[in-house]
C-alpha cells in the first residue's frame, strides 16, 4: 500500500515543527506588493509584512497558489511514492482549489484527493495535521479523507478585527458588510460559516471584543464532552493572542492547542491587530489516530 502524503497551503501557517514531524507539504498563495510578489512565509514572514504595512503607501494585494505549485508538488509526491490528499483554504475566499483541481489534471498518473476545507487558518490546520497523523500511523487516503471532512464539520472559527477597511478592499467582507459605515471605534466580531466571512455583531472595544471570543468558543463547545484541538491566532498582536491562549487553557483544557500568526496573505485581508480563536470538538480521539 502506497504511502499517503498530506499537502496544504500557506495560509493554514502550520509551524516549521509540525511540517517536519508529520512530513506535510505546503504549497504557498501570494502577496503582491506594488511590483514585487512573494511567495506566502517563504519569501516574507509575518514580522516583516506587518512591520512594512505599518507604514506603506501602496497596500498589497494577494493571489491564489499557482498551478504549477501544485503541479510540481504532486508530481514529487507521486514519484516517491505517495498517493496524495490536498486540503485547502476555502473556495469562497480564494481561487486555490483550482489551481489545485489543474494541477491534478496535469499529473493523471498519481492518486490524488482534493478537499474544499470551506475555512482557512487555524480550521485548515486542524484538518491538515489530524490527517497527516493518521496518515503517519498508517491510514489510507480514503481514511485520511474522511477524517478531514469530520473535522470540517465539528469546527467553528470566530475573529476581530480592528477594522474593516482590509476585508472590505480584499473583497472578502462577506456578508460582514452590513457593518460597514458603522462608528469606527465598534470592533466587528465575524464567523467564517460554509467558507465565508459573516457578521456575528459589534462591541466596543479590544477587551470587549477579545471577551466575546472566549463566550462563542463556550457557546459553540457546549454539550461536546471532548475539546480535540483548540487554537489561537493573531496579526501583529502577539500580547492579546497569548492572554487568550492562556485563558483557554483555564478554561476549556484541549487536547491539544495551537498558537500560529495570520499569514501575510490573511493578513492583507484582516489588517493588524486581528484576533481568531477555532475549535474542533466531539470527536472520538481514537477515529483521530491522536495516539502519537
Amino acid at each position: 500500500m502506497n504511502k499517503v502524503a498530506i499537502v496544504t497551503d500557506s495560509t493554514a501557517y502550520l509551524s516549521p515543527d509540525h511540517v517536519a514531524a508529520y512530513n506535510i507539504t505546503v504549497v504557498p498563495l501570494v502577496v503582491i506588493w506594488g511590483n514585487e510578489t512573494y511567495r506566502d512565509n517563504v519569501d516574507i514572514t509575518p514580522d516583516q509584512f506587518y512591520t512594512r504595512l505599518s507604514t506603506t503607501k501602496v497596500m498589497p494585494s494577494t493571489s491564489q497558489a499557482t498551478i504549477q505549485g501544485f503541479a510540481d508538488v504532486f508530481k514529487k509526491l507521486h514519484e516517491t511514492g505517495h498517493e496524495i490528499l490536498a486540503v485547502v483554504i476555502s473556495s469562497a475566499l480564494s481561487g486555490t482549489l483550482d489551481s489545485a483541481i489543474q494541477a491534478k489534471a496535469m499529473v493523471p498518473e498519481a492518486k490524488i484527493e482534493l478537499v474544499d476545507s470551506q475555512s482557512t487558518s487555524l480550521p485548515l490546520a486542524f484538518m491538515a495535521l489530524s490527517a497527516a497523523r493518521a496518515a503517519k500511523n498508517g491510514a489510507s487516503l480514503e481514511e485520511c479523507k474522511s477524517i478531514v471532512e469530520l473535522i470540517r464539520e465539528h469546527t467553528d472559527v470566530f475573529f476581530a478585527v480592528d477594522t474593516l477597511e482590509f476585508l472590505h478592499r480584499g473583497g472578502r467582507i462577506g456578508g460582514a458588510s452590513r457593518f460597514l459605515g458603522t462608528a469606527l471605534d465598534l470592533k466587528p466580531i465575524l464567523q467564517l460559516k460554509d467558507g465565508k466571512v459573516e457578521a456575528i455583531e459589534r462591541v466596543r472595544s479590544t477587551k470587549k471584543a477579545h471577551d466575546r471570543l472566549i463566550e462563542l468558543l463556550k457557546d459553540g463547545i457546549n454539550g461536546y464532552e471532548r475539546i480535540n484541538m483548540m487554537g489561537v491566532v493573531s496579526a501583529s498582536a502577539a500580547e492579546s493572542a497569548a492572554n487568550i491562549l492562556n485563558r483557554i487553557k483555564r478554561e476549556f483544557k484541549p487536547d491539544e492547542i495551537i498558537l500560529a500568526n495570520i499569514s501575510p496573505v490573511l493578513g492583507t485581508h484582516t489588517g493588524p491587530g486581528a484576533i481568531g480563536v477555532a475549535y474542533a470538538a466531539g470527536i472520538d480521539p481514537e477515529i483521530l489516530k491522536l495516539n502519537r
